[in-house]
């Protein structure tokens, strides 16, 4: 068996697999303890650490602890919930209802993560037949800082129904600037053994063995590849 100088030691590996495995959307369970500087200083570090396409770094961190700001950011999801429970009907409807689905209030801190869709210039070296690698690469800082916050003890919440026209607009955004992710944070009372939606019922988890296909689409995985699935 071959293996790598650059192989993490055991506990390395274990510790990064377990941020992955027990990072949770959180919207219940923020406890108001503040977050300390140097931590939120080493989460903004990781997100900064992301990769990004031609190196354009398209991401800005807003740290918002005003509480007339989020009053106003609250309403504007409660807004866009209102709508989006209108899509469902029935006891699906209900259900959406019952979820929580935000912790803008409880949460100690919010933070915008945004995507600068001007940075690096017209010509972004690997952007010419991709115009939205921009956008995936703020996803990966989102997805950085959301691995390191787990490795520290503190929660992630993304809230994604939001009116991004009226977010901007409440946060002061440049017109070629994206808030791309608005996220709660925070110690919690505890991270849920599984994601709250699949806990309480709405979807679950979908097999890794029906995701995986074999040099084309629907096309099986050959084994040992599948096997090890």
């Amino acid at each position: 068996m071959t293996t790598s100088n650059h192989r993490f030691s055991d506990a390395e590996r274990r510790g990064l697999y377990r941020a992955i495995h027990e990072r949770r959307d959180v919207r219940s369970q923020f406890l108001p303890d503040r977050i300390p500087s140097d931590v939120l200083a080493r989460l903004l570090e990781a997100a900064h650490h992301a990769p990004s396409v031609g190196f354009m770094q398209p991401w800005d961190f807003i740290v918002i602890e005003s509480r007339s700001v989020r009053e106003t950011v609250l309403a504007m999801f409660e807004q866009e919930n209102q709508k989006a429970a209108e899509r469902f009907d029935g006891e699906r409807q209900a259900h959406y209802r019952s979820l929580k689905l935000q912790g803008i209030m409880e949460s100690p801190l919010n933070l915008c993560i945004t995507c600068d869709r001007s940075r690096g210039g017209p010509h972004v070296l690997g952007r010419n037949s991709m115009v939205d690698t921009d956008l995936f690469s703020t996803c990966l800082a989102v997805q950085n800082l959301w691995l390191a916050a787990r490795a520290e003890g503190i929660g992630v919440g993304w809230v994604s129904i939001l009116d991004q026209e009226k977010l901007s607009v409440a946060l002061n955004l440049p017109e070629h600037v994206y808030p791309l992710a608005y996220l709660c944070l925070g110690y919690v009372s505890e991270f849920l053994t599984q994601p709250e939606l699949e806990a309480k019922g709405w979807r679950s988890r979908l097999p890794l063995s029906e995701l995986v296909h074999g040099d084309k689409w629907g096309q099986p995985l050959a084994a040992p590849w599948l096997d090890a699935l």
